[in-house]
């Protein structure tokens, strides 16, 4: 029987108490005066030269305690079957470098290749909305959220908005977005420790943005054991839990009443090449534990993220394999439903149509396991099975009833074969999804209609571009 925890009840108190030392002891670097301010009034100690705030543990153990009350009803996930994942697509995570589907090369993004992207989402899923999936290189940092808003309007029909990596962009990202009549119409992104136990300049000051804006406070966790936490599973966990608790403390220190969220993406460590993986089973093992602990102790439910990334550094067959895999564990250890890839190779690092598309069919695929029964006598079709008897002069591959439900029973792929795997076979699946990009890219129609709002945002971005890189940005 498959392993449904990982953490037992003997367990929580040494991990807890591991936290509430690292916490008062080691504390957390604070770069943000308001942050600091706010911290040394909830009762931290600061200590403002070395900007260190220490958290005492008295003040640890009534915030959980206070958490464990407000999150009472997080009770531990009920077994039960595998929810579905839905079908990925153009948006959502932000790659730096795209690989060509024609040629085979992997650089670095450009406009041209994010309008590729955006031609091709349209198609694929327009009426879903598309996204920010590529950060382009060819315009400054600090402006290409503002540019890649720009293309996302000119190009889609339902644009979800852009990435803010810095609160600067953010004024001019809302200006942009009510134009078109959107609120909000960006995503605040994550807010990353620079780990371990780092409020870096910016982090924080994108965590007292989030919080000044009433949005919920929270961490995108992605420690890596051995390198930023100790190597043992054990050190990882109170690590990374000391890191979700400072950040929940210091949202709450700006705004009692915030939301709180959290997110779990674990790396480990290759000793041999120092590369680090986020998909490897014992990153998997790691992140799932810490997640489990964190329930357990405080009531909070991190997501335990990641299905996306994976080891492989080109689209193949194993790339979508190695995510699905990924996808099924963390689904079985944390009850969320499966998630799928979006294209994604390389840990999160390249952005491929081709991959987004094995992804797409491995989504289907994997939606197969989430099905339920419904024995009524026409599924049942027992006439049928008295009908072909021992199969003797009939099968049921003859029977109408198998032609009725064939399709909505079987897995049917698109684009992929059922064959099993071989060289010559991938060669042939990957050139069937090229021919299917090409002929996506064929049916895009550019939308119409917003001149007007267009010229308005590019006044924005001109007006943006002046002040962001005047500042040096």
């Amino acid at each position: 029987m498959f392993q449904h925890f990982l953490v037992q009840d003997e367990h929580v108190a040494p991990l807890a108490e591991g936290v509430l030392t690292t916490l008062e002891r080691v504390g957390v670097l604070c770069q943000n005066e308001e942050l600091t301010e706010a911290l040394g009034a909830a009762g931290a100690a600061v200590e403002r030269g070395a900007q260190r705030v220490r958290f005492p543990r008295p003040m640890v153990e009534a915030f959980v305690a206070d958490l464990r009350a407000e999150f009472a009803t997080a009770a531990a996930p009920a077994p039960g079957p595998l929810r579905p994942s839905g079908l990925p697509g153009v948006g959502g995570q932000v790659a730096q470098l795209y690989h060509d589907f024609e040629t085979g090369e992997v650089r670095s993004a450009n406009s041209r290749d994010f309008v590729t992207l955006l031609q091709l989402g349209e198609a694929l899923h327009g009426e879903q909305g598309v996204g920010h999936a590529l950060a382009v290189t060819d315009v400054p940092p600090i402006l290409e959220p503002l540019h890649s808003a720009l293309l996302l309007a000119e190009y889609t029909t339902h644009p979800a908005g852009t990435f803010a990596w810095h609160v600067d962009q953010i004024p001019w990202l809302v200006e942009m977005g009510q134009i078109l009549g959107r609120e909000n119409w960006f995503s605040w992104g994550a807010i990353c420790f620079a780990h371990p136990l780092r409020f870096d300049r910016d982090t924080a000051a994108k965590l007292v943005a989030r919080v000044r804006h009433g949005q919920s406070a929270g961490l995108t966790a992605m420690p890596v054991a051995g390198v930023t936490t100790p190597v043992t599973v054990e050190g990882f966990v109170v690590v990374a839990a000391a890191e979700f608790l400072a950040t929940w403390l210091a949202g709450r220190a700006l705004d009692p009443h915030i939301p709180l969220y959290g997110s779990m993406w674990p790396g480990t460590v290759d000793m041999r090449s120092g590369a680090v993986s986020y998909s490897n089973p014992d990153s998997i093992f790691y992140g799932c534990a810490c997640c489990e602990f964190v329930r357990r102790w405080t009531g909070v439910r991190l997501v335990m993220g990641g299905s996306e990334y994976c080891d492989a550094r080109e689209p193949s067959l194993y790339a979508g394999l190695e995510k699905a895999l990924k996808a099924m564990m963390i689904s079985a250890f944390t009850g969320q439903p499966l998630g799928s890839g979006g294209g994604m190779v390389d840990e999160g690092k390249v952005l491929s149509p081709l991959q987004l598309l094995i992804d797409r069919e491995y989504a289907i695929a994997m939606n197969h396991l989430t099905g339920a029964l419904e024995p009524t006598p026409e599924r049942i079709a027992l006439d049928e099975i008295l009908e072909v008897d021992l199969g003797l002069h009939l099968n049921h591959l003859q029977t109408d009833h198998t032609l009725r439900y064939l399709r909505q029973s079987l897995w049917l792929p698109e684009l992929m074969d059922r064959s099993g795997w071989s060289a010559e076979l991938e060669g042939r699946v990957l050139e069937r999804m090229r021919g299917r990009i090409r002929e996506l890219l064929a049916s895009y129609r550019k939308p119409e209609g917003r001149e007007e709002q267009l010229a308005a945002m590019r006044e924005v971005f001109a007006r943006a571009k002046q002040a962001l890189l005047g500042r040096g940005g």
